[in-house]
């Protein structure tokens, strides 16, 4: 009898550049920014370039930490290998399922956007409002992004670096425009000049900083997709991980760009005055400042949130893969396509609860949408400190080895988990208040997106208990450390 073998997924089929630009379209650029530029000036007026860059320094601490997990385990599974191994199978597990249902979260609303800006590019913009046209559009770009990520990660390679660019050029043609209207005096009439004080994250105050900070993570959330393809990257131990880094510097500069150019054209009014319009304060901003040439903002976010839908769904999709490899889900999500080297059971997986999860809600209202995403902060907050703490869990036996180790791999990332832990209570206390939603309506008493996080945490939970019962093999792994045969390769390449 031929025993069958396994397909893995291809190693080093892709290379830095295509890492980086996954990295960066992970985290939708251009439609992130739009969405959390208006209420972060609604908090923190002016100083909504600080929040920015405050919120980039736990970003940065929890990048160093994937960085030195990626160089001993090169698990695509990320976080759910690196804290399993830290810290055990019960906390890997939590971490798998926060990443997987971020994922679920954002898909579909990410593609909606894209399709909506689309439509607005070509001047559609009856079809933009239409949920008859949009709702089957969206679950479409869902399949055909899905269709690609299965299709081979070199062509999901190749698209992101198109899209990238894309986004990239347009933003910095739209800054650069609006900077120049603004400094000549064409600005908003309450238009101020730029200030280095702008960059003071506490000019606010402490409340409104922290407010604001909730919504900075949410801007930079999703780099990480460059790590969970770490077994298809050339060079595996480093190149992942220096590209996640290099995405979240390369962010830093664009956001903080971006928002002072913004506010010296628009005046903190105008930007407070929309502040619910979200996205939609960019195709508005883009008529005004570019005329003709508005296009070039609505390609900028239609191409970001395109590329994300497409991005997202890789760190879900390869958490499953891994999940069902270790035993932590069943053996179906781990299949991997013989011809295309890729998880194509749980990237469809993904995709199908990412749109039913969208459909039913946007049917419910579009407010209950706008809640599920809010509820996101509470899953990256989750999984980002897990990750922080197990990097100097793992390493603990080799922190004190020389300075460098003790404060990019214990300090800094701990630091960096206690920060979004904190950010965690202080969302959990947000939500609390059902003012805080987007409808001011109740759920049980408490903020809708409040609810829908521990709805979502006590499923995790529920799932959890029910792989342990099946006693899998994976519930026999114990936490360790890294072993030092890890640790001397990689000080032999560093």
């Amino acid at each position: 009898m031929r025993l069958e073998v396994q397909p893995s997924l291809k190693a080093g089929s892709i290379g830095f550049t295509d890492s980086l630009a996954i990295g960066l379209n992970a985290t939708s650029p251009a439609y992130s920014l739009a969405a959390v530029l208006g209420p972060i000036v609604v908090l923190v007026g002016v100083y909504a370039p600080g929040v920015l860059l405050a919120s980039f320094v736990p970003m940065l601490l929890i990048a160093s930490a994937f960085y030195y997990l990626n160089r001993v385990d090169q698990d695509c599974g990320t976080t759910f290998s690196w804290v399993t191994r830290a810290m055990g199978p019960w906390f890997g597990w939590m971490g798998g399922w926060a990443i997987a249902m971020t994922g679920v979260l954002v898909v579909g609303s990410l593609a909606e956007v894209g399709v909506r800006f689309t439509l607005l590019m070509f001047g559609r913009d009856e079809w933009a409002s239409s949920q008859a046209v949009v709702l089957p559009l969206t679950i479409g770009l869902v399949v055909l992004m899905t269709w690609l990520c299965v299709r081979g990660t070199e062509s999901s390679a190749r698209l992101q670096k198109v899209l990238s660019l894309a986004q990239v050029a347009a933003l910095l043609i739209f800054a650069t425009v609006a900077l120049y209207l603004g400094l000549s005096g064409q600005g908003a009439p309450d238009a101020p000049a730029p200030s280095l004080d702008w960059l003071n994250p506490f000019g606010a105050g402490g409340a409104a900083l922290t407010a604001g900070l909730l919504l900075g993570v949410f801007a930079y959330w999703g780099w990480e997709s460059a790590v969970n393809l770490n077994e298809e990257t050339k060079d595996s131990q480093d190149t992942p991980g220096r590209a996640a880094i290099v995405s979240t510097l390369l962010l830093l500069v664009t956001y903080v760009g971006t928002a002072i150019a913004v506010i010296c054209y628009a005046g903190p009014s105008f930007l407070e005055a929309n502040a619910g319009e979200e996205e939609q304060v960019f195709a508005v901003l883009a008529d005004q400042a570019m005329g003709g040439w508005s296009w070039i903002v609505l390609l900028a976010v239609a191409t970001s949130a395109i590329a994300s839908t497409q991005t997202t769904i890789i760190p879900a999709s390869r958490t499953a893969l891994s999940m069902a490899r270790r035993g932590a889900l069943p053996p179906v999500f781990g299949r991997i396509s013989s011809r295309h080297r890729t998880p194509s059971v749980s990237s469809w997986a993904v995709a199908a609860i990412a749109t039913t999860w969208y459909v039913v809600l946007s049917l419910i209202s579009q407010n209950a949408l706008y809640d599920s995403l809010t509820a996101l902060s509470l899953l990256i907050a989750f999984y980002y400190a897990l990750t922080g703490l197990s990097c100097a869990i793992y390493y603990r036996r080799h922190l004190l080895s020389s300075v460098k180790s003790f404060l990019l791999i214990g300090v800094g990332p701990v630091v960096g988990a206690i920060l979004l832990a904190w950010l965690l209570v202080m969302s959990i206390i947000d939500m609390s208040d059902p003012a805080n939603a987007y409808g001011g309506e109740a759920w049980f008493g408490l903020g809708p997106p409040l609810v829908i996080g521990i709805v979502l945490f006590g499923l995790g939970v529920v799932f959890t208990v029910a792989s342990r019962i099946s006693g899998s093999k994976y519930w026999s792994e114990r936490p360790g450390v890294v072993p030092n045969s890890a640790l001397a390769r990689h000080e032999e390449r560093a």
